[in-house]
């Protein structure tokens, strides 16, 4: 299924279904697996709920909601009358009954092995759920503050008929929260939501601001109110229109190695210990569908997502970064290892600060091993462009900055020690003022009048080159 998902996505190819998959021998499962939701830039947007050409104004209001400004008088706040629409809107809605309740599997009546789960790469330890929105709380909560609650995208081991390996990173909500609970040896409870609407799961996945909830910021995205219903087993609301969700509870003391699995950098991970969930009951529609992806080297999913997020996260860097015109995170480069980012230069020294200040920014730059800066008449996103730049604006022994024992990927096998590695910074801008004793030279560019002749002329002997 791996690979018919990967050959349909790189051929930027359709949503698929696989009706009757097998899960063993000659067992089929009744619960079909959908892969490839989020296979096109375009499917992605249409997730978040605007077309290609509204993700910059999706980013814009992210980034007001991490540094809302007052409204500048009526006009202003007629003009933000949109984004409150859209923040009243993730106001939950709580239901007493829901799709997703239709069928109940609890206590000895669970047993994951029905679900069609994959095994998604040759070396791969077992089942690897892929596409699960993950809730939790803090312990000081109440389960009725869903805004305090997290959702995160993590990966998730089958590892019996009803226990699982809850693979979240210590920076990540979910193990936050889990230490909250740990640290007064109890037990936390976990909500495991699959085939969650799109909103929902890419909330999930979204940078948000920590005061915002992704589970309820669905709800601007839809336009809509969340529903939500509570949980049939944990102290939880969970999303009353998903497909599936597996309830537990997660122990404060217990762990199984977790892998080896095949991961975005295109390498298998080696195994490594994560805390064990039991699996307290599995609720379901009537006929789910059982949402599903692979990660490996790029192109995936989770790669096309990048690409999409890079966009909302232009207007938060500009307005902490006011000279950025342009970034780009290369996908091959697993989304985020390297970044080519395009400043409006107007001082000496201004590329390598610019570079320093988004090393800081955004937990995920702590993890782009190497950015390449440039001027604002190059475009970042081609390769073409950032070659001409190096070969013509930077000097290797002035311009490269090096950096030790900053913060990286552990599954970054480059990186000398695990979580800890180098980074390169290289200004390929135009040298000015005090960077250089030369005078620099003029870049040539045809005249607009020469290129409208050009242009006309060319239209006339070759009219195919104008289609």
């Amino acid at each position: 299924m791996t690979a018919v998902h990967r050959a349909v996505l790189e051929a930027q190819g359709p949503v698929l279904q696989f009706d009757q998959p097998l899960i063993e021998q000659d067992r089929l499962s009744d619960i079909p697996v959908v892969v490839n939701l989020f296979g096109t830039k375009e499917r992605v947007a249409a997730g978040l709920g605007v077309t290609p050409d509204g993700l910059e104004g999706l980013g814009e209001f992210l980034a007001a909601l991490r540094a809302p400004t007052p409204p500048d008088g009526l006009r202003d706040a007629l003009s933000r009358w949109p984004m409150l629409k859209a923040a009243l809107a993730t106001r939950p809605k709580i239901v007493r009954s829901a799709p997703v309740q239709s069928v109940v599997h609890s206590g000895a009546g669970v047993d994951l092995s029905t679900l069609p789960v994959q095994t998604h790469w040759p070396g791969d330890a077992g089942p690897l759920i892929t596409w699960p929105v993950v809730v939790t709380r803090p312990y000081s909560s109440e389960p009725e503050n869903t805004g305090r609650y997290n959702a995160g995208v993590y990966r998730v081991q089958v590892l019996d008929r009803d226990r699982l390996i809850m693979r979240w990173l210590p920076h990540r909500g979910g193990a936050a929260h889990h230490r909250s609970w740990a640290q007064r040896n109890e037990k936390m409870p976990v909500a495991i939501v699959l085939g969650a609407d799109p909103a929902t799961l890419l909330s999930a996945a979204l940078p948000l601001p920590e005061t915002v909830s992704e589970l309820t910021f669905a709800g601007a995205l839809n336009g809509a109110r969340p529903r939500l219903v509570p949980a049939k087993t944990v102290p939880l609301y969970v999303p009353a229109d998903a497909e599936i969700v597996l309830e537990g509870w997660v122990s404060a003391t217990d762990t199984a190695p977790e892998g080896p699995f095949g991961d975005h950098t295109g390498y298998y991970n080696p195994a490594e210990p994560f805390p064990v969930m039991q699996v307290s009951a599995v609720t379901h529609r009537n006929a789910p569908l059982y949402l599903s992806t692979y990660t490996g080297r790029p192109p995936d999913e989770p790669a096309i997502i990048g690409e999409v997020f890079n966009r909302l996260a232009l207007p938060t860097i500009r307005a902490q970064i006011p000279e950025v015109r342009d970034l780009w995170l290369p996908p091959a480069a697993c989304s985020y290892r390297i970044a080519a980012v395009s400043i409006d230069k107007r001082y000496p020294g201004q590329a390598r600060r610019v570079m320093m200040a988004l090393w800081g920014m955004l937990p995920q730059f702590s993890y782009t091993k190497m950015i390449i800066a440039v001027d604002d008449d190059i475009d970042p996103g081609n390769w073409d462009d950032i070659a001409w730049a190096l070969a013509t604006r930077m000097d290797p022994s002035r311009d490269v900055m090096m950096l030790e024992n900053t913060p990286m990927d552990y599954l970054d096998f480059a990186s000398p020690q695990a979580g800890l590695a180098g980074k390169m910074g290289i200004d390929a801008t135009t040298k000015i003022g005090s960077e250089t004793s030369r005078e620099w030279g003029s870049v040539m560019h045809t005249s607009d009048a020469d290129m409208a002749f050009a242009d006309k002329l060319v239209g006339r002997i070759l009219p195919e080159l104008r289609k």
